[in-house]
C-alpha cells in the first residue's frame, strides 16, 4: 500500500450487491474480512470496534454485509436468512476472491473474522480458499460449519466467554477435529456478545495478536543481488 484507504464498497455476486467498508492502513500487514453473525452487519458496534483495533495493528479490514437489504427485510421477519449458511459462506468466499482481484489489496494476506453464525461461514468458506491465512471466531458456531472443519488449514483461534457455556462445548469439539492450529481462548466472566466491561477490548486484543502472528508482510518482489 502507497496510502491509507478508507471507503465503501460494493461486491457484485449474481443478482445480489453487497455493500462494505473497506479500510487499509498505510503499510498495512494484512486484510481481515469480517463475516457478521445473527442479524448483524457492517455496522455492528462490536466488530467495529475490533477492526479498529486490528487497524492500529497495521490490519486492514474489510466488513461487509451479507445480506442485501432485501434480504435483511425478510431475515428481520423470519430469522432464516442468518442460519443458511452455505448462502452465507458463498458470500464470504466471493469477499476473498473480490480482494485477491484489487491492486490495491491483493498482494496482502488474507484472515477472517467470523461472529456467530458468521464463525461457521467463515470456517467453511476457509476449508475452500487456501488463500486465507488465519481465522479468528468471537462466540462462534463452527458446529454449524459441516464437514469441512478438517480441510481447514488455516491456523484458528476461537475466543469465547466463559458465561456462555453451550457455545464454549460446541468451540471445543469442533477445536478437537481440525487438523490445523487450534486454540480455543476463554474470556472469564463474558457472555455471548461479550457485553461486560472489558471483554470486547480482550476479544480485541486477542485477534490482533493472532492476525499480527499468522497474516505475515507480503513478500517483497524486488531481486537481490547474489554477490
Amino acid at each position: 500500500m502507497r496510502a491509507s484507504v478508507s471507503r465503501d464498497v460494493a461486491i457484485e455476486l449474481g443478482q445480489a450487491s453487497l455493500a462494505g467498508s473497506l479500510t487499509v492502513p498505510e503499510k498495512a500487514r494484512g486484510l481481515v474480512i469480517f463475516a457478521h453473525g445473527s442479524g448483524s452487519g457492517r455496522h455492528s458496534p462490536r466488530n467495529r470496534a475490533v477492526a479498529k483495533r486490528l487497524n492500529t495493528a497495521a490490519q486492514g479490514t474489510l466488513l461487509l454485509d451479507l445480506l442485501t437489504p432485501s434480504e435483511e427485510a425478510v431475515d428481520r421477519r423470519t430469522a432464516q436468512l442468518r442460519f443458511d449458511i452455505p448462502l452465507l459462506t458463498e458470500r464470504v468466499r466471493a469477499a476473498v476472491d473480490w480482494a485477491g482481484r484489487r491492486p490495491e489489496i491483493a498482494a496482502l494476506p488474507i484472515g477472517l473474522f467470523g461472529a456467530s453464525t458468521g464463525g461457521a461461514a467463515a470456517l467453511a468458506a476457509a476449508a475452500h480458499a487456501p488463500t486465507v491465512r488465519a481465522l479468528v471466531l468471537r462466540g462462534g458456531r463452527p458446529d454449524l460449519a459441516g464437514g469441512g472443519l478438517a480441510k481447514v488449514t488455516a491456523p484458528t483461534l476461537m475466543i469465547v466467554g466463559g458465561e456462555d457455556p453451550v457455545v464454549l462445548v460446541l468451540n471445543r469439539q469442533a477445536c478437537a477435529q481440525m487438523t490445523t492450529e487450534c486454540r480455543v481462548h476463554v474470556i472469564p466472566g463474558a457472555t455471548h456478545l461479550f457485553e461486560e466491561p472489558g471483554a470486547l477490548e480482550e476479544v480485541s486484543r486477542l485477534a490482533a495478536e493472532w492476525f499480527t502472528q499468522y497474516l505475515p508482510e507480503r513478500e517483497e518482489t524486488t531481486t537481490r543481488d547474489p554477490h
